[in-house]
């Protein structure tokens, strides 16, 4: 998809998009919202991954958009289904990583994470399901998670830099005694997929003179946070998608695709039902 026609690029290749496209990706990322609303009725035991992307399959050609993940780079499904202590990239229908098959099983804590494309333009979003009951430990990973998420898009304004939303979001899970996966990051996005810049969720050792990139008005990009309970490293399974947690230890993201205000921030992914965030 070619989005040279919108907007300027500043001097880190990030694109700066014009007032009139909010609306085309709050179009967009109200249709990835709308199907991660309803997918929660799907998630308990005894599901399979592969039926719940079934219909998340279905639900995005009924609701009049694209897959942006079916055939990207070799991909062939509609979403991300990452169970436990898979961090993300988790395929549906495949085998669960340590079992037999794709069924969810009592206590399962599972990320969900779809992309659609509507007139162009891209809604990016994932969130945390249970199958059942999680643990205590569980859901307040989730909670810190998801909290942390809010955390750095509460940092979002013109004036701040990519670091004032990394910093929030590694001081908020740090404090909380758990660790930011550094191995993958939020984006931009538009009318592209994956553009710059890269956003990371912890603040990288930097020299003197390297600054990190200034938010600007304009500015479109997800922030996607992966906390992990044990240490942040992660590793990619033979199928050269599924990331894992090396010690195996669980973790959790929460993902909203956000456009910078001239005052701060909004989210083009909010859920229409308010479940983002799953109820204990």
């Amino acid at each position: 998809m070619n989005d040279t026609h919108h907007g300027r690029i500043t001097k880190d290749g990030i694109r700066i998009y014009e007032p009139t496209d909010y609306a085309g990706m709050h179009a967009a990322g109200q249709v990835t919202a709308q199907i991660l609303d309803e997918v929660g009725t799907l998630v308990g035991p005894g599901a399979t991954t592969g039926e719940i992307d079934a219909f998340i399959t279905r639900r995005v050609t009924e609701l009049g958009t694209v897959s942006a993940t079916i055939g990207y780079k070799g991909y062939q499904h509609a979403s991300c289904i990452s169970v436990n202590h898979v961090v993300c990239h988790g395929i549906p229908g495949a085998k669960i990583p340590g079992r037999k098959n794709d069924v969810l099983l009592e206590g399962d804590i599972v990320n969900i994470d779809v992309t659609v494309i509507k007139d162009g333009w891209f809604g990016d979003s994932s969130r945390m399901y249970i199958a059942g009951k999680a643990k205590k430990f569980a859901e307040r990973l989730i909670t810190v998670t998801h909290d942390a998420l809010m955390f750095g898009i509460e940092a979002v304004k013109p004036g701040n830099t990519f670091d004032d939303i990394a910093s929030a979001i590694q001081t908020h899970a740090h404090k909380n005694r758990m660790s930011v996966v550094k191995d993958f990051c939020g984006h931009g996005l538009g009318r592209v997929f994956h553009s710059p810049p890269n956003v990371l969720h912890y603040v990288p050792p930097r020299r003197a003179g390297d600054l990190a990139p200034v938010l600007e008005e304009g500015m479109f990009f997800t922030i996607e946070p992966m906390i992990n309970l044990g240490r942040p490293e992660t590793k990619v399974l033979k199928d050269d998608w599924t990331a894992i947690t090396v010690d195996k230890k669980l973790t959790a993201q929460f993902e909203h695709s956000i456009g910078v205000t001239a005052t701060g921030f909004e989210i083009f992914t909010l859920s229409p039902e308010g479940k983002f965030f799953p109820a204990f």
